[in-house]
């Protein structure tokens, strides 16, 4: 689900902290990328299309040619992806998925009703909130992955918690998802956008998450707060109190305990024990993530591997052999133009802001 709301709330507050730009821009970063949350913009892309891929035994392998197709792509970009899958939720996000396993029943009856009903606009909306990925839908992506020579993590817990603390620690550049929970983890930079289709024009963003604090006026510790208020899949919000509020609250109180000391009650009544912001800050300051050390000796981005890959995407998956054969070229080609380093990784980055040249002295000449 991400944060409620926050997309907006930043636009309004920090516009600074976005930019827009060509994937090319990102040549020669490593991002690490939340694999669920691409994966699941495959599938929710094979249930609004009519042609749906699958293998011998009649599973669907569209989202193995989507991830296939776009990483090809990325890499051809210059970009080294690494793809991180989440390990075992929290345990209190368990309420929470319980929640979307129950609108996603429901959403399953309206769909039976919208496609008795002809109705294809609702037909459309349902299905959305129907996808899921099954465990053997990851599983075949991860081998996927591991064949083509792209690092897999496998985190402890939430992907994006994982990720967020690979960029922390400088192992990648940034963050690649759509969920804005990765800020709240403390991303250096999410960058959005990297797994769309090339009809919907969109262009890459990167969204700075020290732009963001600095706009807003507000520390990391106060914008966790604004996250949790804002919705969250940790805890319940309190009714009436959505983005806006939260943070002009955030702003005037300095923190959630303050706020609720003085906040009306009555007008923004607090959920009865189910408004556990101090364990949802907890878990978003001291997440449960993979260590730095069983990650850095995974990040090694290596040539396909050819055969087996024909082998397993051809006769165990069904995919014609000549786009396979395409595919690894492609792969193998943009192996060699990745290999070329980004032109400011020759020089030390001393700040991020360059320095202001102290103005001259009116009728003295400088040297």
């Amino acid at each position: 689900m991400g944060i409620k709301g926050l997309t907006k709330l930043l636009h309004e507050h920090a516009p600074r902290c976005y930019k827009e730009q060509a994937i090319d821009s990102l040549f020669g970063r490593k991002i690490a990328i939340d694999a669920s949350m691409a994966i699941y913009q495959f599938l929710i892309a094979v249930r609004q299309g009519a042609d749906q891929l699958t293998d011998s035994s009649g599973h669907t392998t569209s989202h193995i040619a989507g991830m296939f197709y776009r990483t090809i792509k990325l890499m051809e970009a210059g970009v080294k992806p690494v793809y991180v899958f989440d390990g075992k939720p929290p345990e209190f996000k368990s309420g929470e998925l319980l929640k979307r396993r129950e609108k996603a029943a429901e959403a399953q009856a309206e769909l039976k009703k919208a496609t008795e009903a002809g109705d294809a606009e609702l037909i459309e909306k349902m299905a959305k909130r129907t996808v899921r990925a099954t465990k053997q839908d990851t599983e075949d992506v991860i081998k996927l992955l591991e064949l083509m020579g792209v690092p897999v993590v496998r985190a402890e817990s939430e992907a994006e918690a994982t990720c967020a603390a690979m960029n922390k620690d400088g192992l990648v550049y940034g963050v690649g998802t759509e969920d804005m929970d990765a800020l709240t983890f403390g991303s250096v930079r999410q960058i959005r956008h990297l797994h769309k289709s090339d009809s919907q024009k969109l262009p890459i963003v990167e969204i700075t998450l020290s732009f963001a604090l600095e706009e807003m006026g507000i520390t990391m510790e106060q914008f966790i707060d604004i996250c949790i208020l804002c919705g969250c899949d940790y805890t319940d919000s309190i009714r009436g109190i959505g983005p806006k509020k939260a943070f002009e609250h955030i702003k005037k109180y300095k923190n959630i305990e303050t706020m609720l000391k003085y906040l009306d009650k009555t007008k923004y009544p607090i959920p009865e024990g189910s408004f556990n912001y101090e364990m949802a800050r907890k878990l978003f300051v001291e997440p449960e993530i993979t260590p730095r050390a069983d990650i850095e000796g995974k990040l090694k981005w290596k040539p396909p591997d050819e055969e087996a890959l024909t082998k397993w995407m051809v006769e165990e998956k069904g995919f014609a052999p000549e786009r396979v054969a395409s595919g690894i070229a492609r792969i193998k080609k943009s192996k060699s133009k990745g290999s070329q380093g980004r032109l400011d990784s020759f020089f030390k980055v001393t700040s991020s802001m360059p320095k202001r040249k102290p103005e001259m002295q009116k009728g003295k000449k400088g040297k």
